[in-house]
């Protein structure tokens, strides 16, 4: 799932993913970086539905109002998930690396943990990550006593952190200026 639900704070309110990088949108560099990587693909967003829905795949809203994170967009997908595990990404990457999912997956499975998160240089990326569907109660009573905080909720998953070569797979482009229009 493709996290583009974000109030676009630092973008003077604009939505993210629907705003112009190398000539497409960051909506449309996310699709064809995860959508071979996935057997389905959903966009959590949460205003311009029909724009996000005019890419041609299931868009998701979140179930508390007011922006409240990116964890609140994994909740919708977590409960809207048909297959045991979900994948989510941010909208402003548009270099995320090709092997993110087969990645990530190996070393869940490998450890048997719910969760596996990228990390580059040590530093984790937790907007970056996989998940099981079971781990949605936890989820919600997380997000239920005030939680947000997308580091914090991995940490109490014990997140598999993996390791990927710092190349600025994981740049977000936050600003206007990080656009270069």
């Amino acid at each position: 799932m493709i996290l583009a639900g974000g109030a676009g704070r630092r973008m003077g309110g604009a939505d993210k993913g629907l705003l112009t990088y190398l000539g497409r949108t960051l909506i449309s560099h996310a699709i064809e970086r995860l959508a071979p990587q996935v057997g389905q693909l959903l966009i959590s967003a949460n205003r311009n539905l029909d724009a996000y829905r005019a890419f041609g795949f299931p868009v998701l809203t979140d179930c508390l109002s007011d922006y409240q994170g990116p964890l609140v967009g994994l909740q919708a997908g977590l409960a809207a998930c048909a297959t045991p595990w979900l994948v989510i990404c941010p909208c402003d990457c548009p270099a995320l690396p090709l092997d993110l999912v087969v990645r990530l997956r190996a070393a869940a499975e490998s450890r048997n943990a719910s969760v596996a998160v990228a990390a580059t240089a040590g530093q984790m990326q937790p907007t970056f990550q996989l998940c099981r569907r079971e781990i949605l109660p936890a989820l919600d009573a997380y997000l239920a006593g005030g939680g947000r905080k997308v580091a914090a909720w991995c940490h109490t998953q014990a997140a598999v952190e993996v390791d990927f070569p710092a190349s600025g797979a994981f740049d977000n482009l936050n600003t206007p200026a990080d656009l270069g229009n």
